[in-house]
């Protein structure tokens, strides 16, 4: 069991920083390959791997495009080796104050499996957009459980509660509340 403080939010941004330029050194990248690469600044790529900034839910994925990773896998690897069993209250939650995104690792990835579920709360009014999937032919099902979820990828889908929206990713993707209530949805996403 982890203890409070390992699950403190500075320290997961902490662990991610440091993971972020692990990934770059790994590939031997200079900030500015990186920055060639996923079209985000040289001085923003550097303070987000000093954890002096957290990235937002586009960065983050364009981060992630750049590394071929699904962002869950990204966020579960800044956690330690992830239980068979994941209580509520150890499931790793991320949010993007700048736009009004919070995420909860329900079933983080695991080495071996290909599947995970995500649950992603948006707040009335909130409006990511992704340049494009992390891993090409990505399959998602998005499960709306309470309000409304306009969805952009390959269509524009309005999902109700209840209502379940299934793709492959191919290009970009657009998740919107159109308000006036928070919308909290399941992700189920599944690597190729």
């Amino acid at each position: 069991m982890r203890s409070t403080e390992e699950m403190a939010p500075e320290h997961v941004e902490a662990r991610l920083a440091g993971r972020l330029a692990e990934l770059r050194v790994e590939r031997g990248w200079s900030l500015e390959e990186l920055a060639r690469r996923t079209g985000i600044s040289r001085s923003t790529l550097s303070r987000l791997e000093r954890a002096e900034i957290s990235p937002t839910a586009t960065l983050l994925n364009r981060l992630c495009a750049a590394y071929e990773r699904t962002m869950s896998r990204l966020l579960a690897e800044v956690e330690s080796e992830p239980p068979q069993l994941v209580r509520a209250d150890q499931q790793a939650v991320w949010r993007d104050g700048a736009s009004g995104f919070t995420r909860r690792s329900v079933s983080p990835p695991h080495p071996g499996l290909r599947g995970e579920i995500v649950e992603g709360v948006l707040r009335p009014g909130a409006d990511i957009s992704y340049d494009g999937p992390p891993v090409p032919g990505l399959e998602q099902h998005i499960w709306v459980l309470e309000g409304v979820l306009e969805v952009t990828a390959g269509g524009v889908y309005r999902v109700s509660a209840g209502d379940c929206l299934r793709f492959r990713l191919w290009d970009r993707s657009r998740f919107h509340n159109p308000g006036p209530d928070p919308v909290r949805y399941a992700l189920v996403v599944v690597l190729p």
